[in-house]
């Protein structure tokens, strides 16, 4: 079971924003959705939940038509930026709207998670600052138990210690009951170790969709001396330095050579998903 994208395209005037899409979520894995801004992420997540229509293409949702199809959409729960509420609405009402519409919405522990992060179920959400808005959306997220939760930029504005607490409570969820996730993020280090496969995304077009491990498994560190790392990676493609005093860490295309080139004096190690992206989405 999976929702699959086919010739996904999407116009808003004259910028394409999706052209010809084709990608995959499986059940039961943890994506990384990764695009520069203006990539078509969103417009993405917002067709697939038929916020938004695409121009062709098909979207299945486990072998069903996803476009105006009540039962494959009930199968989806996107957050996003937007905030969808009324303007009076409190955060207890919006439990109670979501039970109607997801049934198997977990009350209980929705109050749980508002005790974690210390958010009043009275709170009117239009007066929620931006991290708590995006903490009472996250909070939804995680109790409409449906097999695909799409989260849209989940952690704007949420301080360091809540976006761990968010973190710790999805990986919680996902692994006493698991789910496909599709973390749409530009905070691409906090999530490098979270997610299982990547799709990478740009100018509308899937640029790769690889599982985390393939992926990183293209290129890989080297650490040393500045000396010693500037002899080795002569010749090598490397997409990305970082130095501390005599120290280096280059970011090198490709696999480390064995051998003599493999100076004792290196330090070998795996490649930043952070690096990567930056090189793939730059060239």
């Amino acid at each position: 079971m999976a929702i699959e994208l086919k010739g996904i395209s999407k116009s808003f005037g004259q910028v394409q924003a999706l052209k010809g899409v084709s990608a995959v979520f499986e059940e039961n894995k943890i994506y990384g959705l990764l695009g520069r801004n203006g990539a078509g992420k969103s417009t993405l997540l917002n067709i697939l939940t038929n916020r938004v229509f695409p121009d062709e293409g098909t979207v299945l949702v486990d072998r069903e038509n996803g476009l105006e199809n009540d039962a494959a959409q009930a199968k989806i729960f996107l957050m996003s930026e937007a905030t969808l509420h009324p303007e009076a609405m409190r955060v207890k009402g919006a439990f109670r709207w979501a039970k109607a519409f997801y049934p198997s919405f977990d009350e209980s522990y929705g109050e749980k998670l508002l005790g974690d992060f210390g958010l009043s179920p009275g709170a009117k959400i239009s007066g929620l600052s931006t991290g708590y808005r995006s903490i009472f959306k996250l909070v939804l997220a995680l109790c409409v138990n449906v097999p695909y939760v799409l989260l849209d930029e989940p952690v704007l504005g949420l301080d360091a210690n809540h976006r761990e607490l968010f973190y710790k409570r999805l990986l919680e969820k996902y692994a006493e009951n698991p789910f496909t996730v599709v973390l749409s993020t530009h905070l691409i280090e906090e999530v490098a170790n979270l997610v299982e496969d990547v799709v990478i995304i740009k100018e509308g077009e899937i640029l790769r969709q690889e599982s985390r491990e393939s992926l990183l498994a293209g290129g890989y560190t080297v650490s040393g001396g500045a000396a010693a790392v500037d002899a080795y990676i002569q010749g090598k493609k490397v997409i990305g330095m970082d130095a501390l005093g005599g120290l280096r860490t280059a970011y090198v295309l490709g696999a480390p050579e064995k051998g003599r080139e493999a100076a004792k004096d290196l330090e070998f190690g795996p490649m930043d998903l952070q690096k990567l992206f930056i090189q793939l989405t730059n060239s």
